[in-house]
């Protein structure tokens, strides 16, 4: 019995292990993120005001990239539209030209192309860059991945989605990539089944798709897989989303590189 428990956590640590020695990812140490841009006092989240403002201050970014239905790609957090918009429907169902027909919160911004949102850092403040999968992880990452050769500053993708984070280990190893996560058994709102809660909670698929770093929800951040990540394996966190200068101080003291919203740094 105690052998079988032992050959149990042994693998149990085994599979949290990411991958280290990625020459990019220090240099996204020191820079504070703003979470789908600087929005806020009339700015829409992931707008190119919020995204200006961003530059603007000197903050990198974090930003969410969908797939349209002519391939192109758009800057946008929910696949629904009615929040952001008012207006029903996917943003998938959309083409690149009909995303002008979709203010944002109100203003007077559109939904972005993600070649609008680059154009605007241009290099000048980091991006890390989520990738949104509705069921088509191959063709997103591939989309996003073409969107980005050539451009010319500091960047990574991260997913929320295993399979977006293993197809970049395996098509594109040379790309900075992050696995994203929470404890999903802290909200009663999730709705996937206890298997995969249990997985993606705790880091079990980093065996297979081996992040450079792990971005976690930083209000459940605390059990036992983000501690042997980033404390046995030495695996960057990444910290998600930091509401208040506290939290903020608190992410910093332990070693997370922060995305905040809310309030400025």
């Amino acid at each position: 019995m105690w052998i079988i428990l032992i050959v149990l956590a042994a693998l149990y640590v085994l599979a949290l292990r990411g991958r280290k020695g990625h020459p990019e990812l220090p240099k996204f140490r020191g820079w504070n993120y703003a979470h789908r841009g600087l929005h806020g006092n009339g700015r829409a989240e992931n707008s190119l005001s919020a995204f200006r403002a961003a530059v603007e201050h000197g903050y990198g970014a974090e930003l969410d990239v969908h797939l349209l239905a002519d391939g192109g790609l758009a800057v946008i957090h929910d696949s629904n539209l009615k929040r952001v918009t008012g207006q029903e429907g996917r943003v998938e169902d959309l083409t690149t030209a009909e995303l002008t027909n979709y203010r944002l919160q109100g203003t007077e911004d559109c939904i972005p192309t993600f070649r609008q949102v680059l154009d605007t850092f241009a290099g000048k403040t980091p991006l890390i860059i989520e990738l949104k999968c509705e069921e088509n992880a191959a063709a997103l990452c591939e989309a996003a991945c073409k969107a980005m050769e050539g451009y010319e500053g500091l960047w990574c993708m991260e997913s929320f989605d295993p399979r977006c984070v293993y197809w970049l280990k395996k098509n594109r190893p040379e790309i900075l990539r992050g696995q994203l996560a929470e404890n999903s058994f802290h909200y009663k709102s999730s709705k996937l089944p206890w298997y995969l809660k249990l997985v993606l909670s705790y880091h079990l698929e980093n065996f297979l798709c081996r992040p450079d770093f792990v971005a976690y929800d930083f209000g459940t951040r605390k059990n036992l897989s983000n501690f042997l990540c980033r404390k046995f394996w030495g695996i960057q966190g990444v910290a998600w989303t930091l509401r208040t200068p506290e939290e903020h101080a608190a992410a910093l003291q332990e070693g997370w590189i922060p995305i905040f919203e809310r309030y400025e740094p």
